[in-house]
């Protein structure tokens, strides 16, 4: 596949450790901050310099050092695409099992499709012989949401922190999310959040994964959901995705969409939504 640039807008994203700055070194002071066009263009022809394994996650992923002869950046690679009838966890059974690279590409240009700009740039690219998700290793990490329940850290500004909370819930049930883990929310130092690894999710299921957690929506993104249609996230989103995986989305966009819609009639907008921005 010939990856395909997808501008919009930067911010810069977080990557996970208690102590980052100890195990992960950040971006240099003073490095220019890059569009997302930009990081999509040095993620697909940046030389790898160094490759090593990240000790965290179940799929075997790198974290590698790209430069351009200017910049140099690390970036997050998986080759992971396994498919199976059924795969057993800890936690269940799951039928029609996918763990795929190209989820993670998805869920970016997904993103882009409906004005979120926390998921990390990605790109489809080889990589010593492997078709991977090339990803930008993200900086300025504070700790992740487990670290920030395990000492029990309040948010500088709640309600802002419940807003986010509550894109990220509904972006999950919009992609089916089976593996949403507080390891893989990332706050960064200035209390933004961010979202990562999304090769678990894209299932071809109609119904939503835990419609309770979807109480209130930021409204523009609701806008941008009722907008969505099937022609564009062919163009965007194939061969990433499957027609049917697809129409499993915009199902469950429907089914969010009503639920919405039928908690305003009965609450008022008021009590539903918010602006974000």
């Amino acid at each position: 596949m010939n990856a395909r640039v997808f501008p919009l807008a930067a911010a810069l994203l977080a990557a996970v450790l208690v102590s980052p700055s100890a195990l992960w070194p950040q971006t240099a002071p003073g490095a220019p901050r890059l569009s997302r066009a930009e990081m999509e263009e040095f993620l697909l022809h940046a030389k790898v310099i160094r490759t090593r394994t990240v000790s965290t996650g179940v799929t075997g992923s790198q974290r590698a050092t790209l430069t351009d002869g200017k910049l140099t950046h690390d970036a997050h690679i998986q080759s992971i695409d396994i498919s199976r009838q059924e795969f057993r966890s800890d936690r269940d059974v799951e039928l029609n099992f996918r763990d795929s690279y190209k989820f993670n590409i998805a869920a970016y240009r997904l993103g882009l499709l409906l004005g979120i700009e926390n998921i990390p740039v990605s790109v489809e690219r080889k990589v010593a012989g492997k078709t991977s998700a090339v990803t930008w290793w993200v900086d300025d990490v504070l700790m992740d949401e487990a670290a920030r329940h395990a000492k029990n850290i309040p948010a500088p500004d709640p309600e802002r922190w419940n807003r986010e909370m509550h894109v990220v819930r509904v972006f999950d049930q919009l992609i089916y999310n089976t593996d949403r883990n507080l390891r893989n929310l990332l706050i960064t130092k200035n209390w933004e959040l961010e979202m990562i690894d999304h090769t678990r999710a894209f299932r071809i299921r109609t119904d939503l994964r835990e419609p309770r957690n979807l109480r209130q929506c930021d409204r523009a993104l609701l806008k941008r959901l009722q907008a969505l249609n099937r022609d564009e996230m062919l163009r965007q989103l194939r061969p990433l995705l499957t027609r049917r995986e697809i129409d499993a989305v915009l199902a469950r966009r429907d089914k969010i969409v009503d639920l919405f819609q039928a908690a305003i009639r009965e609450k008022g907008e008021g009590a539903v939504l918010y602006d974000l921005k």
